[in-house]
């Protein structure tokens, strides 16, 4: 049963979610084309914008290209580079926290801008605060898994 969830979780849920998000995307961009497009306050304010713009983006650009090579690249192309199971355990967890905390730093800046200036919060809408604190948590809960990666070395096949 272990072996089926493994690879159902990290060898078919990964092309899935990409198959939808995917094709979801071009639906979207088909029936609501303008509708593409976000309320920038970098106009109301400048200052603690481009740290925390810089610092999100790319941190998170990083950690999504992280996790297309990491998890859409089927194991036996690293086993032909040589690269062995712990050695990409490692990286991923070195260079994905690297760029956590790169993302994390930004997203704070960004949330912290947002809440204190009195311009950029009130023309924000519940939605921008929904969304950055949905990204918010889903980073700190990534964040947190990396401990619980250092315990449990080798173990992903």
């Amino acid at each position: 049963m272990s072996a089926y969830l493994n690879d159902a979780a990290f060898g078919l849920y990964p092309y899935v979610a990409l198959a939808v998000f995917l094709i979801g995307s071009l639906i979207r961009y088909d029936r609501d084309p303008y509708t593409w497009r976000a309320g920038s306050s970098q106009m109301l304010r400048k200052r603690q914008f481009a740290w925390g713009s810089y610092l999100f983006h790319i941190g998170i650009i990083g950690l999504f290209l992280g996790h297309l090579v990491g998890l859409l690249t089927p194991i036996v192309i690293f086993d032909a580079l040589g690269i062995s199971h712990s050695a990409k355990q490692m990286m991923a967890i070195v260079v994905g926290g690297i760029f956590g905390i790169m993302c994390f730093a930004g997203l704070t800046l960004l949330i912290h801008r947002r809440l204190t200036d009195p311009r950029i919060r009130g023309t924000s809408t519940k939605m921008d605060f929904f969304i950055l604190f949905l990204l918010y948590v889903q980073l700190i809960l990534g964040m947190f898994s990396i401990p619980i990666s250092l315990g449990h070395p080798e173990e992903i096949r």
